[in-house]
């Protein structure tokens, strides 16, 4: 049993051939990749949806419907620098951060849909 320990031992002292060379680009082109990898599917369509979400609480104004983060919705009452006051019922206001306005329109109200006759003739 100890034999074939003994026979590794022996050929592990003497002495391995030198690995192959070119390991340095082959492991910078791995994590190059890697990281471009990485900046298509997470970094870049995470910065895309905050400049759209900028864009959109940047265009809010009096009478837009929204729907709060939370989940309320209501009408913008009152645009400031940084807050928004929504109108989620008669006479009920409330103060919400500019940030927390998750979507501009009304999310009950279904669009109306293309019929086949309409894009035909167009």
């Amino acid at each position: 049993m100890f034999d074939l320990f003994i026979s590794t031992a022996h050929a592990q002292a003497q002495g391995a051939p030198p690995p192959a060379g070119g390991g340095g680009f082959e492991l910078l082109f791995f994590f190059g990749s890697i990281i471009g990898i990485w900046y298509f599917l997470v970094i870049r369509p995470q910065t895309k949806q905050a400049s759209d979400h900028r864009t959109m609480v940047s265009a809010l104004k009096k009478g837009d419907p929204v729907v709060m983060t939370s989940g309320m919705m209501g009408k913008v009452a009152l645009v400031d620098d940084k807050t928004v006051t929504v109108e989620v019922g008669k006479g009920t206001k409330l103060r919400f951060l500019k940030d927390k306005v998750a979507m501009v329109g009304d999310p009950t109200v279904e669009a109306p849909a293309k019929t086949p006759a309409a894009t035909e003739a167009k």
